[in-house]
């Protein structure tokens, strides 16, 4: 439902994480402008979805339906990826303005006011805004950003093999990453064109955000032993 501050101008929403508001994932879609952010917390792989193209996540947990972040008292990072971070609200269908899900059991609880008293945004609706025009920019720079880096050559297909101790082992399958040596190998040309777009800072952040990984493995060892 479209959110507007006569209709809604006293709905609170409680603002929490857990499983049952969908956080108990391992991986979450992530947008470009989030991994300058993103990529202090968690590894940044990259897929294809079933139409071809590309999308980014953000590596939560090494097992199905496990975020190694998500504890008894909520998320646990520096950052929280605007699509876990928006809760029951979503981007109207015309580009403007704020849809609630009032069948949200986070609607109506005790939590955060929405408007102001006497009139105005409150600051937690304020922050669920620029959420949302995280979401909506991320949205309009994803297939640009892919497009520059396959017209590189920079994304390589890859399966990440964890050796998480006491025998166990895992795999993340069906993942693209940066090409290391395929960007070091770039011509100032190519350099010139992708630090233009953006996408070559966009390049090293997913480079970058790849050492978090033994920092998850360690998160999972703590959690379930290895």
């Amino acid at each position: 439902m479209p959110l507007n501050n006569v209709d809604h101008h006293d709905l609170t929403v409680a603002v929490a994480h857990g499983a049952a508001h969908g956080d108990a994932v391992n991986q979450v879609l992530l947008f470009p402008n989030e991994f300058e952010t993103a990529q202090r917390d968690y590894p940044i792989l990259f897929r294809r979805d079933e139409r071809g193209g590309f999308y980014a996540v953000a590596l939560l947990g090494l097992d199905p339906d496990d975020n190694l972040f998500l504890g008894p008292d909520g998320w646990r990072a520096s950052y929280i990826p605007a699509v876990r971070q928006r809760g029951p609200f979503s981007p109207a269908p015309d580009g403007q303005g704020v849809q609630v899900d009032l069948d949200d059991p986070r609607v109506g609880q005790a939590g955060e006011s929405l408007y102001l008293q006497h009139g105005g945004t409150a600051p937690y609706l304020a922050h669920i805004e620029a959420v949302l025009d995280v979401i909506r920019e991320g949205q309009a720079i994803n297939a640009p950003l892919f497009a520059a880096w396959e017209a590189a050559r920079l994304l390589r297909p890859t399966t990440i093999e964890i050796d998480l101790g006491d025998g166990q082992t895992c795999a993340v399958e069906g993942i693209f990453v940066i090409d290391e040596d395929r960007l070091d190998t770039l011509d100032a040309d190519a350099l010139a064109t992708l630090h233009r777009s953006g996408a070559l800072r966009a390049a090293f952040m997913a480079v970058a955000s790849l050492d978090n990984m033994p920092r998850l493995i360690d998160r999972r060892r703590q959690r379930h032993g290895g």
